[in-house]
């Protein structure tokens, strides 16, 4: 697709004074005309004015400087909507600062020296003023300036994307975009997005609410492969009034592929890495009034140690207060945006392996402290990383909801691809 971007070109403004002689003839007695003499140069004035343009004209630079946006301009865009470039010379000194804080913004001066452009991202809502100074060829210089804001927050939105730029990560990890603002041309804002992966698998976007787009491919990722997100939102409208300010690569490495399958009737989960059982490891899931949803759940966020408090998740007691407050959970990982977990567990006892206590997490067995790295919730955690993936079966609760958590893979790719715009 070919987004059109806002052109603003500069503006010359050229005036041009016109003048003319009125002749008046009067008939008089003596017939005396004295009209060549009231016309003829007084002491030389014209050829001076003559001389002064001249001398002009010579020190006038030949250099011309072109500025996008023009003065005055709003709703500028904030990545590529500033240009400056001239011809018949090059840039001696570009400055562009915000008004405001008097901060200065980073740009970038072509080889030739005859183009500039910012080096990082605008602010939005903010006014900008921008200073231009070149020379031609005989050091001759020009001058330009210009005064212009940038697009509102209430005139723009922005995406928010997982996984991280740079990020390793396991062989369930989505491309999860969150917006700012609702999406109402979906299918414009989709495919505007280009993905890359290097094990050559197809991807497919999927529209779960007018802020969230994912995409997944049909299967896991292949391990050990590479993807490359392009974001070419700048803009492209996403709702009337509404533009994209974002022009935006981001990267990641997908890993080994580690996927661990807990069974909540033997208390036990299997981790497999690369197709081969490493480790089984005793757990307890959830109570049968609490129990963990069954389905592929994605490991989200990583917490060395965090506190947990049932009235976050709704588990309060006839006070209000919540059923459990454990302010130093070991090696937790975030399986749901429900407040589903893997963690370790000091407080259980006996239970792993043998019994279903929780509120709905798996718990592993674990020191208070989170500083012994023999514990079954301590290896657990060493061992995996964002984006794995963990199976639960044989749960007494229904299979989570795809949009709960960065958990798409428990819809069939049929219903997946139904959710595209494009």
């Amino acid at each position: 697709m070919t987004a059109m971007r806002r052109g603003r070109g500069r503006v010359t403004v050229v005036a041009a004074l016109l003048s003319g002689v009125l002749a008046l003839s009067a008939c008089s007695g003596g017939g005396d005309d004295g009209g060549d003499d009231a016309n003829a140069p007084q002491d030389g004035s014209s050829e001076q004015a003559d001389a002064d343009q001249a001398a002009e004209n010579a020190n006038t630079s030949e250099a011309v400087i072109s500025m996008t946006p023009e003065d005055a301009a709003t709703n500028v865009g904030i990545n590529s909507d500033v240009q400056v470039s001239v011809e018949k010379g090059t840039l001696d000194d570009v400055t562009l600062v915000a008004t405001e804080t008097g901060a200065e913004v980073e740009g970038s001066t072509s080889e030739d020296g005859t183009s500039w452009a910012p080096a990082t991202q605008l602010e939005r809502a903010t006014q900008y003023e921008l200073t231009v100074q070149a020379s031609d060829s005989k050091g001759r210089k020009a001058h330009e300036n210009a005064s212009f804001t940038t697009i509102s927050p209430e005139n723009s939105f922005i995406g928010y994307f997982t996984p991280e730029d740079g990020s390793t990560v396991g062989v369930g990890m989505p491309i999860s975009l969150n917006f700012d603002t609702s999406i109402t041309n979906k299918a414009e804002i989709e495919d505007a997005v280009e993905i890359t992966a290097s094990s050559g698998q197809e991807v497919v976007g999927h529209w779960f609410s007018d802020t969230r787009l994912d995409f997944r491919p049909e299967d896991y990722w292949e391990a050990n492969s590479d993807v490359t997100v392009e974001l070419n939102w700048d803009g492209v409208e996403g709702a009337p009034g509404v533009e994209g300010v974002q022009d935006r690569t981001f990267s990641f490495h997908v890993d080994r592929a580690q996927v661990s399958t807990v069974n909540a009737d033997t208390q036990q989960m299997s981790v497999v890495r690369d197709g081969e059982t490493i480790r089984t490891i005793p757990v307890t899931t959830g109570a049968d009034e609490t129990p963990t949803w069954n389905g592929q759940m994605v490991i989200s966020e990583k917490f060395v140690e965090t506190r947990m408090n049932g009235a976050t998740v709704g588990f309060t007691d006839d006070d209000g207060e919540g059923e459990y407050d454990i302010k130093d959970v070991p090696h937790a990982m975030r399986l749901s945006t429900s407040g589903t977990f893997i963690h370790g567990n000091y407080w259980g006892g006996g239970v792993f392996g043998n019994d279903n206590t929780s509120h709905g997490c798996v718990g592993l067995a674990d020191i208070r402290g989170a500083d012994d790295p023999n514990t079954d919730g301590a290896w657990f955690y060493e061992n995996s990383l964002l984006g794995d993936v963990v199976i639960v079966i044989n749960s007494k609760d229904e299979t989570i909801a795809p949009d709960n958590g960065l958990n798409g893979w428990n819809m069939s790719w049929a219903d997946w691809v139904a959710g595209s715009e494009v």
